[in-house]
């Protein structure tokens, strides 16, 4: 996950009002991965003295740097002497940073069934303020019923889960919980038309997902718009995820998932572009109530 454009300029440390830094320890790895960036280049130190003084090389702080991996709090105190940081409430801050961005969260019960591209997205998940979806095949992951989840995860076949299969199920219903807690984030789905037809699950089991996707729109923080077929592969060639937060450390992020991995997107050329097919897929699809009127009129047809 790359962060080598982190927002804002400032050299000197500035705590957020609240003390806390965002709420998932993926995204305080990279939070605090920029604030020693910051620290380093205003010290006018290089990322290989930098790696020198930790006993690492220059990929060790640049790894650091952009939250790729776990800190250790003696590397992050001799960086911090290096850097000249020596008020102690400072040094406290950000050592304080490193010990949570070490807590493991609570999908680390599910690693075994996780390639890295993808924990790290459900930990950005977790601290994101806004969820941007297009999904061309699926309902969004965040809406799906239990029992479409089982039909994907299963390719089909749910009566032939298997324990692993299982594990599978409970992750995607865990990670479905960050719509509904406190200070949920906001998710804006766009799908196109061809996901309300396509019966994942049999007809049976597509009319309860139609029916729930009617409830749940109801929640304040859940919009949802659909795509009709006459617009459909215009503005987008295939599904993409993004994520934006409200730490101003954290630059917007694209998801684009495929057969064996994924990619990230971070740089401001490369969210602009995503950020204008966004907008003219808010203009190609359905209002979200018109959106809402198609999927009732589709529920009673099936």
């Amino acid at each position: 996950m790359a962060a080598d454009d982190p927002r804002g300029g400032a050299e000197e440390f500035s705590a957020p009002a609240t003390g806390e830094v965002s709420g998932a320890p993926t995204a305080r790895r990279i939070v605090l991965g920029a604030q020693l960036r910051r620290l380093r280049e205003a010290a006018e130190i290089t990322r290989a003295d930098a790696g020198y003084a930790i006993r690492g090389s220059d990929s060790k702080i640049s790894r650091m740097e952009l939250g790729r991996v776990g800190f250790k709090e003696r590397d992050v105190a001799d960086l911090l002497t290096m850097y000249g940081v020596t008020d102690q409430n400072q040094r406290t801050f950000y050592l304080d940073m490193v010990r949570k961005s070490n807590e493991r969260g609570w999908w680390h019960r599910f690693n075994d069934l996780m390639p890295d591209w993808f924990s790290n997205f459900v930990g950005l998940e977790e601290s994101a303020s806004l969820i941007q979806n297009y999904e061309v095949l699926f309902v969004p992951g965040l809406l799906q019923t239990e029992e479409y989840i089982r039909a994907v995860v299963s390719h089909g076949q749910p009566a032939h889960l298997d324990e692993q299969s299982e594990r599978r199920v409970q992750l995607r219903l865990q990670r479905q919980k960050v719509l509904f807690r406190q200070g949920a984030p906001r998710l804006w789905a766009v799908v196109d038309e061809s996901v309300l037809h396509r019966p994942i699950g049999g007809h049976a089991g597509l009319r309860r997902q139609l029916d729930y996707l009617l409830d749940v729109t109801k929640q304040p923080n859940i919009t949802l718009q659909v795509v009709p077929y006459e617009m459909s592969g215009y503005s987008a060639e295939g599904p993409f995820s993004m994520l934006r937060f409200a730490e101003p450390t954290l630059p917007d992020v694209v998801y684009i998932e495929h057969l064996s991995g994924a990619l990230y997107l971070d740089r401001p050329h490369e969210i602009e572009v995503y950020g204008r097919v966004i907008d003219r897929l808010a203009v190609d699809a359905e209002t979200p109530d018109r959106s809402r009127q198609l999927i009732s009129k589709l529920r009673a047809e099936i």
